[in-house]
């Protein structure tokens, strides 16, 4: 008989065939990425590095991971790589503890304004509990604050400056972070994890020529498996040439076992894919519907987190229809077939659970095949899912709030007009195969 789990992946398979994913930080890999994950290497332990195991039977599994980091070291054009980190936020973790010692400051973007929780978001972060965290923001069109920024990095002399976000539409200006960093004589993080597919195509400024070190998921745009890569450039290598073999350590003694052998040859075929002309049309094409989606947005009188984007993603700004509603939006289109995630906005209200937009992506759809013409057609669902759900005002009170949260998706879940919208939806998505790379 048949274990439950295989019934639940079938039905999440149909979720996901049938429904639009907006997600930025979501996609699906290519058949080669999926058959690797789910091969023998999951069964081997692999404690250490290549050549310097602490278990026998490696010798295959070191030309694996061997190859992986020769791939993105050459995909990257960096001297050191490392592909063992599980996730990305271990990944900045053990950056940090190569680069600092307890108590030493860190600045990063926050999260309301774009940035993410693993670059200094105090109290709650191991970031922001092991170091002392000082945050920079935005400008009033939703750009970093170089200005700012500058006068933060001369007040408190951070040691480590990271550039980076999650939920920042718009291209990083590495070149600015470097001045500010060499004014103070800080290290510079690249977390370039949204964005890795982009730079590698050259739809994005590379951090490499700036930064010291880089830091990025291997999903997301880059399409390899959910893992990380740490990267140390030629510039921080100078810097201190000891820093490879200080950020190894970090990874294991210090924060990990050992490695996922699968995810490391997933992660050495998407290095591969990525180097490809294929790869840099599909980047191009990521951009492309970006822009088209932001447009018709636009058009359809939804107002986006600094007008627009320059890259993957864009964040809806429901601000002009009161504070906090991105949760039953985001719940609302889900219900219509289009998933995406509630997401703070550089002025809210709210707050992150009970957020004022909605963060969207295209990098799923466009590995579907979609293009501009689709993007306009998912622009005008989800004005119409704005429009139809707007009007039910977030209260005020968390008991009510929560009251009201709990109707709101009984009575979402059979409202016609999102289940029409459904319907729409999932005649596009079968023209469009998940598995279509």
């Amino acid at each position: 008989m048949a274990d439950q789990i295989f019934s639940l992946i079938k039905q999440e398979e149909k979720r996901q065939k049938e429904l639009i994913g907006l997600i930025p930080s979501e996609n699906t890999v290519s058949d080669d990425v999926s058959a690797v994950l789910s091969s023998v290497l999951s069964n081997k332990y692999s404690e250490g590095y290549s050549g310097r195991r602490y278990y026998e039977g490696n010798q295959i599994i070191d030309q694996i991971e061997d190859l992986a980091v020769e791939r993105v070291k050459e995909l990257f054009g960096v001297p050191y790589a490392n592909v063992q980190p599980y996730s990305g936020s271990p990944a900045n973790l053990a950056i940090y503890f190569a680069l600092m010692q307890p108590g030493e400051t860190i600045m990063g973007l926050k999260l309301s304004m774009g940035g993410h929780l693993t670059h200094g978001h105090p109290q709650v972060t191991a970031s922001g509990r092991f170091f002392k965290s000082v945050q920079y923001g935005v400008t009033a069109n939703a750009r970093v604050d170089f200005v700012e920024l500058s006068k933060l990095a001369k007040k408190h002399k951070p040691k480590v400056i990271v550039a980076g976000n999650t939920a920042y539409p718009f291209e990083l200006d590495f070149k600015k972070f470097r001045q500010v960093a060499d004014e103070v004589g800080a290290w510079l993080v690249a977390d370039i994890s949204h964005v890795t597919g982009l730079v590698v195509a050259g739809e994005h400024i590379s951090p490499v020529p700036y930064a010291d070190v880089v830091m990025s998921t291997t999903h997301k745009t880059f399409r390899g498996p959910r893992g990380a890569m740490i990267l140390v450039t030629s510039r921080g290598l100078k810097k201190d040439a000891e820093l490879g073999k200080k950020i190894d350590s970090a990874i294991i003694p210090g924060l990990q076992g050992g490695p996922h052998n699968a995810t490391t040859a997933g992660i050495a075929i998407a290095a591969k894919e990525a180097g490809t002309a294929k790869f840099k049309k599909y980047a191009q094409q990521i951009r492309r519907n970006a822009q088209a989606l932001a447009d018709e947005l636009i058009k359809q009188g939804i107002t986006l987190v600094g007008g627009g984007t320059e890259t993957h993603l864009m964040v809806i700004d429901l601000t002009p229809f009161g504070v906090g509603l991105g949760t039953q939006v985001a719940f609302a289109m889900d219900v219509a077939g289009i998933y995406a995630n509630r997401n703070t906005v550089p002025t809210e209200q709210g707050s992150p659970f009970y957020p004022s937009g909605v963060r969207i992506g295209t990098p799923l759809v466009t590995s579907r095949g979609m293009k501009e013409k689709e993007m306009r057609r998912i622009g005008q669902w989800i004005a119409r899912v704005i429009e139809h759900v707007s009007t039910e005002q977030l209260p005020r009170n968390k008991t009510e709030r929560q009251k009201f949260l709990r109707d709101f998706r009984k009575k979402a879940l059979h409202d016609r007009e999102l289940l029409a919208i459904r319907r729409e939806v999932k005649t596009l998505t079968a023209k469009f195969p998940l598995f279509k790379w």
